[in-house]
């Protein structure tokens, strides 16, 4: 009788997961307008890490914060891996001396959450975070708030649990001896060292489907917004020349790509690609090693790299830069201020990462719980007054139809100065990037407002101006 009614309620059990990822999200159906090119313009992205955004590490505990990500100008939430992850080679620590979590002493095991990326079902969600019906809140609130949900997919691989392993070893690559590997990286021919993770193999047509499939199960079902594709130009370009069109047919979505390739922007394929360039070139600035004439060359790059209506996100700070090199203030130093400023006013989008807004100053766990601050501050104000200007002024427009970027010429080179205008608007953007103070000629001859302190800035009553070190200013006429 114990054993017919354990059996019982396994199959209630499985019944009602079965339920929970198929059943589709009606209470989640909240109206908001359809996607559209003209978000694009003056949006800011916010990335939420749910295991460290809060203690609890949960969807709910985050979903009560949603409404003031409005004070910030965020539009667009990308949400991390919300989706089980594999138990089994699940990491424990990382890079090239990592170990498992089977490895670690028994005690310990339990606390070794594994990594977001390594999937064991893309249709579930990880009970470390919640319910479906929390998700479906969560997607409710940002709605109702004016916000477009955009999940964190990961086409390139699998965990090691994941069904298709056992189901359909054909999907994934395999060595000489018929073994499945993970992931390689093209540019050494060896692995990266995700050995948490098993590779797909794309030449595999059934498995385009079922990727597909799955990704078209999110919109259908669970309202969201479209999708921020890890490594995808990992994934064969013909595959996202497949899978897009397809789910652009069941709804207007964003399509975040995490890479850096041209090809990715082409023909309607994803909307944004990642500024890495503009990021390094940052760090490298504030850290000395570049100067300014090192980041007009890179504007220059980009401009016959890219396509006039092509989308970069900028970013001082994101999941694998916080966790694997280091916080914004080890980074950029005395530079953060000027650096996160730049990354608003320059064309692209800007991103905020969980815990960004707080001042975040610590490298977030990866494989373990964590948490980020909660005491706003300078940070809050900072990214509100940035976050109000990107949303409000047409100059800094940064999408298909972005403002005018136009070089100011400056007789000091540590100096960078520069115009964006749109629709008889303007900004200028002054700033002294090195750890020195810098004089130089003042051939403005206006008179402006100081936007980050709300003051008058008078450049009409002197000839020669001086900066502190990484002194900036965002002027607005």
């Amino acid at each position: 009788m114990k054993k017919t009614i354990v059996t019982a309620l396994a199959v209630l059990t499985l019944f009602s997961c079965k339920n929970e990822t198929e059943k589709p999200a009606e209470n989640s159906k909240t109206e908001i307008a359809k996607f559209s090119p003209e978000v694009e313009e003056n949006a800011v992205i916010y990335e939420v890490n749910i295991r460290q955004y809060s203690p609890e590490g949960t969807f709910n505990a985050f979903t009560k914060d949603i409404p003031q990500l409005k004070e910030l100008g965020v539009k667009i939430i990308w949400v991390m891996p919300i989706f089980p992850i594999s138990q089994t080679k699940r990491k424990a620590t990382g890079g090239d001396d990592s170990k498992f979590a089977s490895e670690m002493p028994k005690e310990e095991q339990h606390k070794y959450l594994g990594s977001y990326y390594a999937v064991s079902d893309f249709k579930k969600v990880n009970p470390e975070f919640g319910t479906i019906e929390d998700f479906r809140s969560l997607v409710k609130t940002a709605h109702e708030n004016g916000m477009y949900i955009i999940l964190d997919w990961v086409p390139n691989h699998t965990g090691w649990d994941h069904v298709w392993i056992k189901e359909h070893p054909e999907y994934y690559t395999k060595n000489e001896k018929g073994e499945i590997i993970d992931p390689i990286n093209p540019e050494t021919g060896k692995s990266w060292g995700w050995s948490d993770v098993a590779d797909l193999n794309y030449d595999n047509q059934e498995l385009r489907k079922e990727m597909t499939a799955d990704m078209l199960h999110w919109i259908k079902n669970e309202n969201i917004d479209g999708f921020r594709c890890d490594v995808a130009s990992n994934v064969p370009l013909d595959f996202w020349q497949q899978a897009i069109p397809q789910l652009r047919k069941e709804k207007n979505i964003f399509m975040l790509a995490e890479a850096w390739e041209p090809e990715l922007l082409k023909d309607g394929l994803f909307d944004m690609a990642y500024n890495w360039e503009g990021h390094h070139t940052m760090n490298r600035i504030a850290q000395g090693k570049n100067t300014v004439k090192d980041w007009d060359k890179f504007m220059s790059e980009n401009e016959r790299k890219y396509s006039a209506d092509d989308i970069l996100m900028n970013f001082v700070d994101n999941h694998d830069e916080n966790s694997w090199n280091g916080t914004v203030k080890g980074r950029l130093g005395k530079a953060e201020e000027a650096m996160t400023a730049l990354s608003y006013v320059m064309p692209g989008m800007p991103l905020i990462y969980s815990g960004n807004e707080y001042g975040l100053n610590h490298s977030l766990k990866f494989f373990e719980k964590d948490s980020i601050p909660k005491t706003k501050g300078r940070e809050w104000e900072l990214l509100q007054k940035l976050g109000k200007l990107k949303n409000d002024n047409s100059s800094l427009s940064g999408g298909k139809q972005k403002a005018i970027y136009k070089k100011i010429e400056i007789s000091n080179p540590n100096i960078l100065a520069f115009e964006r205008t749109k629709e008889g608007k303007k900004i200028i953007y002054l700033a002294n990037l090195s750890n020195d103070v810098q004089g130089f000629e003042n051939s403005f001859n206006q008179s402006f407002t100081d936007y980050i302190n709300n003051k008058k800035f008078d450049l009409s009553s002197t000839s020669y101006l001086k900066l502190k070190p990484w002194e900036y200013f965002i002027l607005v006429n």
